[in-house]
């Protein structure tokens, strides 16, 4: 009986160091799920089940993901490394979980994201970097990242962010924005196009709110008017509204337009005098257009509350002469009827 015990009890340790947790974490076989949360990790913790799907690594001291970290959790679908020590994340460190759908990595020290940290997550549809330290993001997040629905940026150091990153997300739904120390130049204007466009798409944002300069601190970029971006160098401003002015950067640098080549095109292109950018407001174009239909509607509405008025007027009037002066023509006054029988007389 002993003996059978001892056999139980080995065939259950090596069943756990072959697909058992680790020491000091709780794995949830029916969930899928491996509780690692506030357990002092300062690395992923090795020897995780293979087939697990959830991972909590919350709350603890975790500094750096190896480029190995997640070879043998293949499967998983929600990663939660919140409230640890990140300072910064490898490209690549992710692309082993190609089935990834939510990634959180809210309040760590994350100070820049590289171009291409997130490539190879297809699946990949909620990215929250909140709560971090972010001072600049790159032009995108990598390959086959376009089905993120939810980006938040969040309480982190944001100045400038360029719109080219957002556009490389074409089924964003939701984009959050707020407590960043937004400066509110010629660095954000391609960013406030976007996001006028992405709103009226039906989009959902907390918004930006301008930390500088000084005249715009505290105003929704949203509600800066245009006329304030007319300085904005050619590169800013221009490239941003090729779609509304047809003489885009690309037609007037094109071969066709004179051999000079790229330092002569380059010279002639700084000389030009900088236009002045005069955008079409989405917003602005469907108010006027809602207040133009209100006026119209209240001057048809008086026109024809005239009409009607003159019209019973006109029908009182003529009811009027009918009734008490036709009679009066027809067999005249007393006055008149006098001397003709007089006459008679």
């Amino acid at each position: 009986m002993k003996g059978h015990w001892l056999l139980v009890l080995s065939v259950i340790l090596l069943t756990h160091a072959v697909h058992g947790c680790p020491d000091k974490c709780l794995c949830h076989t029916a969930s899928k799920t491996a509780d690692c949360k506030n357990r002092g990790f300062t690395e992923i913790p090795p020897r995780l089940p293979p087939e697990i799907q959830i991972l909590q690594l919350q709350n603890n001291r975790i500094w750096r993901i190896n480029p190995n970290s997640f070879t043998g959790t293949p499967l998983l679908k929600i990663l939660d490394l919140s409230n640890n020590s990140l300072s910064s994340v490898a490209p690549g460190a992710f692309q082993k979980l190609r089935y990834l759908q939510v990634l959180n990595l809210t309040r760590n020290l994350i100070h820049y994201i590289e171009n291409k940290t997130f490539s190879f997550l297809p699946h990949l549809k909620e990215l929250d970097l909140s709560s971090n330290s972010i001072i600049r993001l790159p032009e995108t997040f990598g390959n086959s990242t376009g089905n993120i629905t939810l980006l938040s940026l969040k309480h982190n150091k944001l100045q400038k962010m360029d719109r080219v990153l957002l556009e490389s997300l074409p089924n964003l739904k939701v984009v959050l924005f707020k407590d960043n120390p937004w400066q509110c130049n010629c660095n954000v204007f391609g960013l406030k196009l976007w996001l006028e466009s992405f709103l009226y798409r039906g989009g959902i944002s907390d918004g930006i709110i301008c930390a500088a300069p000084g005249i715009r601190k505290g105003k929704d970029l949203l509600k800066v008017p245009y006329e304030l971006f007319g300085a904005c160098p050619l590169r800013t401003a221009h490239v941003h509204l090729a779609s509304t002015h047809h003489h885009s950067w690309e037609h007037r640098s094109s071969p066709k337009h004179g051999p000079h080549g790229e330092h002569g095109e380059s010279g002639r292109l700084s000389c030009e005098p900088k236009p002045k950018p005069r955008p079409v407001s989405l917003r602005h174009a469907i108010a006027t257009v809602v207040i133009t239909g209100v006026v119209c509607g209240i001057v048809c509405l008086m026109m024809l509350a005239a009409a009607v008025y003159g019209c019973a007027y006109a029908a009182i009037t003529a009811k009027y002469h009918k009734e008490h002066l036709a009679p009066v023509r027809q067999h005249g006054t007393p006055e008149e009827k006098e001397p003709f029988d007089s006459s008679l007389a």
